[in-house]
């Protein structure tokens, strides 16, 4: 991402600049988001926070070489795999807009980031002092559990939500989720590698991360993030969402 983005910038205007016309020209294929989640993981260990970032294989077809946060769309394990602690409660508020008939969907989408996670990068983000699941559901899950940790949801922030525009053929309604790296409880090896879904991860300063090759909705997203650190990262700030309405991009918040 090549474009000179500050923490001033209008974000919805360089998406409408960039985007938009793009959108207007493609013709409508009735496709619809399907609902994902999405984990960054933040070190603020030093003065400089850095964020982890995952290279997408060249050979993929969706954002092939890109540099993106892990996740995917939820699994019907993830309203079943208990957890260590609960969302703090500002977090599963905003959350519960999502789909606000689902109950369930918040803790749902904190745990899909998870397992994603663990999943696309062998980092298990788990908690320390309450010992190993004695269940879990069939899948990713059951490998996670196998480490010796529930995952942890105490320290989820919500960071922001994007949906992929229309006339697009692949789409997605994406909540950005972010987590502390002082709760990563393990890494289990032979999760990144050049047959795998990411072919390399980075920990990288988050004035840097924009000089990787990003989507623009996730160099949209990193500066939010930089926008939430700088005001201290608290629950009770609100999360942005991202979305196409009938005159081109909307920001509204959650």
């Amino acid at each position: 991402m090549t474009l000179k983005i500050d923490r001033d910038t209008d974000l919805t205007a360089v998406l409408n600049e960039e985007i938009w016309p793009r959108i207007q020209r493609m013709t409508p294929n009735g496709v619809r988001p399907r609902l994902a989640s999405t984990l960054i993981l933040l070190d603020r260990t030093e003065t400089e926070p850095k964020v982890l970032m995952g290279r997408r294989n060249p050979a993929s077809k969706f954002m092939p070489g890109k540099f993106v946060f892990p996740g995917g769309r939820i699994e019907p394990g993830d309203r079943r795999m208990n957890a260590a602690g609960a969302l703090p409660l500002e977090v599963e508020r905003r959350l519960a807009k999502v789909m606000p008939r689902s109950t369930s969907l918040p803790r749902a989408l904190a745990l899909g980031s998870i397992r994603e996670t663990f999943e696309e990068t062998g980092i298990v983000l788990g908690a320390r002092d309450v010992g190993a699941p004695d269940s879990a559901p069939d899948g990713e899950w059951r490998k996670f559990a196998a480490q010796g940790f529930y995952p942890q949801l105490d320290n989820i922030h919500f960071i922001a939500r994007a949906t992929t525009p229309p006339r697009q053929a692949r789409r997605f309604d994406t909540i950005f989720l972010a987590a502390e790296a002082a709760d990563i409880a393990a890494n289990v090896d032979g999760a990144v590698g050049p047959d795998r879904e990411l072919v390399e991860l980075v920990w990288v300063p988050m004035s840097q991360a924009h000089d990787l090759e990003l989507s623009l909705i996730t160099s949209v997203v990193l500066h939010e993030l930089d926008r939430r650190i700088e005001a201290g990262m608290g629950h009770y700030l609100p999360a942005p969402w991202y979305y196409v309405g009938p005159k081109g991009w909307v920001r509204k918040e959650l």
